[in-house]
């Protein structure tokens, strides 16, 4: 009986902030988006913050290597890494988001867009092709640097 509850605690921390996440968003839907993605954005910029004092400079590439780091590369792979573009593809969410909806993957994921934009650039765009938050096989994300755009 002891072994089954176990089996429900979450494994670290941030899988117990994903349970969290997910009882909110149950209990108010939608209407706790906007709340969830602020809290998680201030975390991104936390984490930002205190990454950009241990590393050499703030090339995307240099960053993203330290942010690949933090997670599990049984699940996350780098498809591509430049000063330009950064692609991750994953197979498991560290927030046990799978199969709820695209929009509370968007919420949370705005801890790693506001971790790239204070770390790296304000610049820094953040596109989700694939989430397994809205059942999809895999994540794919691409954080990019946006080009100038000249108007004449």
């Amino acid at each position: 009986m002891i072994k089954n509850k176990e089996k429900d605690l979450p494994s670290n921390p941030i899988e117990a902030q994903g349970l969290l996440i997910k009882a909110i968003y149950k209990k108010f839907g939608v209407e706790v988006l906007s709340i969830i993605k602020d809290v998680c954005r201030k975390q991104g910029k936390s984490l930002a913050l205190k990454i950009k004092k241990k590393i050499p400079n703030n090339n995307l590439s240099t960053v993203a290597k330290a942010f690949s780091k933090s997670f599990n590369q049984n699940f996350v792979k780098v498809i591509s890494l430049s000063d330009e573009k950064f692609q991750i593809r994953g197979t498991k969410c560290p927030f046990g988001l799978e199969n709820t909806s695209r929009e509370l993957c968007e919420a949370v994921m705005a801890i790693d867009h506001e971790y790239f934009r204070e770390a790296v650039s304000d610049k820094i765009k953040l596109k989700i092709f694939k989430t397994v938050a809205a059942g999809d096989p895999y994540c794919d994300t691409v954080y990019e640097i946006q080009k100038k755009s000249y108007s004449p």
